[in-house]
């Protein structure tokens, strides 16, 4: 009887499984019949399926952000902030198309991010979360101080009042659905990369990483920026889905708790945790936010419930233990 090698030719390394082509199937299937909501279901639908999105998106870059690059920040309201006012002042002011405003809102959040990340990243654990969150109120304090863009009252987008309502609403859907789109597609590709790796390495421990050559700021300021685009991005489609903005709502430290709340509910440090996180916040929020305090009475219970029970997040303590995956970021060793 010939006894089976054990020389590494005879392993297989691979990513994808059976079970991840069907997850990955299941993807493209639901963008593909989300794309088309705007045709079949009516615009007060799609307004709401926007702020689902918008979650998606929000969720998606600070699990990139905490989740693989270790950096707690409950200060992201101050990108989304920019990025709403950026498609004020480029649409009212500047004479450009509101959705074209959008990406570009992204950038200059990320640019702002940029800047910014010279003095957070002097702040460490707690203190950086402080931070960043000192650095959103600056900012809205800023804001408010600026005529043009409504100061303290708020500002309209009024360019898009020569829209038919039902035609704004599906290019904001479109718009949005293409954003949650990029933001996944972008974390996908960043964890599948070296640079995933070494998000792992820095949030698992800095030092050592540092010590093994990885270059630790540069990699964390990557994510910071990253992330602050997709914040920007989905201010400027709150600002066209809502059509009005206002300092003290875009602004506020609420937008960070919905971030923090669906990542670790969904589980933090994967793909998919903030896609489940998102889609159980939006049940909740859309069945009882009648209901006043009972709906966030019962978002603090389900918050710890989940704590509790299944410390990594649905997914990461539940669906996250079968073969079954979205996004298939891992190895595996087959013979």
């Amino acid at each position: 009887m010939t006894k089976p090698s054990s020389s590494p030719s005879a392993f297989r390394v691979r990513r994808a499984t059976i079970g991840s082509r069907a997850g990955l199937f299941t993807v493209c299937l639901a963008v593909v019949l989300l794309w088309l909501a705007p045709y079949v279901v009516t615009a007060d639908i799609t307004h709401t399926l926007v702020d689902l999105l918008v979650l998606v998106v929000l969720a998606t870059m600070w699990n990139l952000l905490a989740g693989y690059g270790g950096l707690v920040s409950v200060g992201q309201q101050a990108f989304l902030g920019i990025g709403a006012y950026v498609v004020i002042a480029l649409s009212v002011h500047g004479g450009l198309n509101a959705f074209l405003a959008v990406p570009v809102a992204g950038l200059v959040a990320g640019g702002f991010a940029l800047l910014a990340s010279f003095a957070v990243f002097r702040l460490q654990g707690g203190y950086f979360a402080i931070g960043t969150w000192v650095l959103a109120e600056i900012v809205m304090l800023v804001t408010q101080q600026i005529g043009p863009l409504g100061s303290g009252t708020g500002a309209s987008l009024s360019t898009l009042s020569g829209y038919d309502p039902d035609v704004r609403m599906a290019y904001t859907y479109w718009l949005a659905l293409l954003l949650a789109v990029l933001a996944v597609g972008v974390v996908f590709l960043i964890i599948r990369s070296r640079i995933g790796l070494q998000c792992s390495a820095i949030r698992d421990d800095a030092v050592a990483a540092e010590a093994m050559g990885i270059r630790v700021g540069r990699v964390k300021r990557l994510m910071y920026v990253v992330a602050a685009a997709g914040a920007g991005a989905a201010g400027g489609i709150v600002c066209i889905n809502t059509l009005f903005v206002q300092p003290q709502s875009v602004y506020s430290v609420q937008w960070s708790a919905y971030m923090i709340f669906i990542v670790v509910v969904g589980g933090l440090g994967t793909i998919e945790g903030p896609l489940i996180g998102a889609l159980l916040f939006f049940a909740l929020q859309q069945a009882l936010s009648a209901q006043g305090t009972t709906y966030l009475i019962v978002l603090g219970l389900a918050g710890i419930a989940v704590t509790v029970l299944a410390p990594k997040g649905i997914w990461g303590s539940t669906i996250g233990r079968t073969d079954f995956r979205l996004f298939p970021v891992g190895h595996r060793l087959e013979l």
